[in-house]
This record gives structure tokens, sequence and C-alpha cells, in this order.
């Protein structure tokens, strides 16, 4: 199956035939004061991120932190690399600017170290077999981070002439016009279609782009990065990401067809489970996450 065709290719298949797509856990960390589930940390995710790959038959699995103070057992994230045919890397709070390289500008922007160490961690395993890879939101972040790029902490404050790319009123409703890239995969999914509408739910966004990346989108009019794709060398898995969530829909319809790219990233961990490429080194991703993400937690 190529990338963009066999549209519900799995729906009518049995669950042993089915791809087994993990999906990054969001976090609500341990807070005494919380009255339910008290001190207690929480792994979870949204539902319409897990029903949008379950829209093409594919099965969902959450893949939890495995390390902490609770932990047992020998399950690592290497584990479920090796199991799962993909990862999606969830949308959510912030990525710390540490994670970068650089000082909070603000209190409010410190973001989610943890869970930046736990999905630079996720990153690593999949890349390692060699497993698709596609980010939503904190998670096109995220991936620009492990692979060497850098973020803008504020969008509004630190580029200038940038518009408004989240409005906590709106959230999900809130749409801006993004330009595909004219010859990129992305664009090629969606002929005749150059200028679309997108929501925009962030007010993070790439700043420096990772090596080995092509931006395969930008907002309009201000020009900042909304898709990235990595280079197809020889060797090379797949990982792609959007700024925008392609699970959320509009209420007015008048936005751009997600079908695409889910299709594409299935037929993708299709085509990697026919034909496995083999594990990379994890030397270019950033900081070991794996270990630091251990160390991290050991000191909490």
């Amino acid at each position: 199956m190529h990338p963009g065709e066999g549209a519900f290719y799995f729906m009518s298949h049995p669950a042993t035939e089915r791809l087994k797509i993990g999906l990054s856990a969001c976090f609500f960390h341990a807070d005494p004061q919380r009255p339910l589930f008290t001190n207690k940390t929480l792994q979870y995710v949204e539902q319409s991120i897990a029903h949008w790959l379950m829209s093409a038959g594919a099965l969902v699995v959450m893949v939890p932190c495995p390390t902490g103070e609770t932990a047992r057992g020998d399950v690592t994230l290497k584990h479920y690399a090796e199991w799962l045919d993909g990862m999606v890397m969830h949308g959510g709070s912030d990525v710390w600017p540490g994670s970068y390289g650089e000082e909070p500008l603000r209190d409010a922007w410190m973001g989610d170290r943890i869970r930046d160490l736990y999905d630079l961690a996720v990153v690593e395993a999949f890349e390692q077999r060699g497993k698709p890879i596609f980010g939503v939101c904190r998670g096109l972040q995220l991936i620009n981070v492990a692979f060497g790029g850098t973020l803008y902490q504020d969008i509004e404050m630190q580029h200038p002439g940038a518009m408004r790319h989240r409005d906590p009123g709106t959230y999900d409703q809130h749409f801006h016009e993004v330009d595909l890239v004219p010859g990129t995969h992305l664009a090629n999914m969606y002929p005749g279609q150059q200028r679309v509408t997108v929501n925009s739910i962030h007010h993070q966004g790439i700043k420096d782009l990772a090596p080995g990346f092509v931006i395969e989108a930008w907002s309009w009019p201000d020009c900042v990065p909304e898709a990235i794709r990595r280079h197809p060398r020889q060797g090379r898995g797949y990982i792609a990401a959007t700024q925008w969530h392609p699970e959320f829909r509009a209420k007015s319809g008048a936005v751009l067809d997600d079908t695409p790219i889910l299709h594409d990233f299935l037929a993708a961990c299709q085509l990697a489970r026919a034909l496995p490429r083999p594990g990379r080194s994890p030397l270019h991703i950033r900081d070991r996450a794996s270990r630091l993400l251990r160390q991290a937690l050991l000191r909490r």
C-alpha cells in the first residue's frame, strides 16, 4: 500500500492484521491539593486523537511512561517500539525551553520538563526501531527539538509581525490560513490546493528548523512553520508533523481535509511493517532522553 492509498484499509480486517499505533501520554503530575486522585500521577490521552486514528481501523495503544516512583517490572519504551507499528506524538503542554538550551522568558512558559524527557525518550525508542512517527501541535515542536531545532517561546512576542495563533476563548474553533509549499510531499497530497485553512491552538512554534527536515507549510501571512517532514534519505524512517490538530473538526467544515494526512501516516506504518528498516544510532537524539528521564524521576 502506497501513501495516500487504501482508505480505511483495515476496517474489515481482524484484530491480528490491523495496525497498532502508539499514542504518547499526556500528564497530570501528582498534586497534594487535587481533590480527586490526590497526589497521584495521571497519564491519559485526549479522546478525539484516539478516535481519529481509529477512524481508519487502526488499534490505538497509549504508551505510558515506564519510570517513576511506582514503577515495577522490566517494561521499557523499547518494548513498545518493537511491538507497535508507529507512534503519534500528542499535543498538550508547552515544551520546556531548557530542552532546546534556553531559559524561560516567563514563568508561564516553563512547560513540562518531565513530559519533554518522556516524549524525547519515546521518539528515541521509535527512531531506533525505524518506526514511523507523526507529531501533532506540541508533537511537532518536540520532534523539532529532539533533532536539534529550537522554538519561539511565544510567537507574538518573538516573531515580528506575528498574528495570533491561539485564542483561549474559541480554542479549537480558532483558524488561520497556511500555504502548502509546492513540490513537497504534503502539497502533493492536496493537488490544486495551495492556501488552505487550519485550526490554530498554539503560542509556541518553530524558530530554527532541525537539520534534515523540510518545511511543508507556512502560516499566512506571518510565515511561521506549520508542517515539517524529514528528508526521505536512504535508511531514514518516516517522521512528519503538523502544527495544527488534524483530528479537530471545524463546526463549519471549512478546514483542510484530515483524511490524506491520516492515510499517508498509516500507509507508512504498513510499509514499515512489511519492509522493516534497521535501527539507527540514538546519538543524534538530543540529550540521551531515556537516561535523563530515569534520573529526573528518581530525583523527584
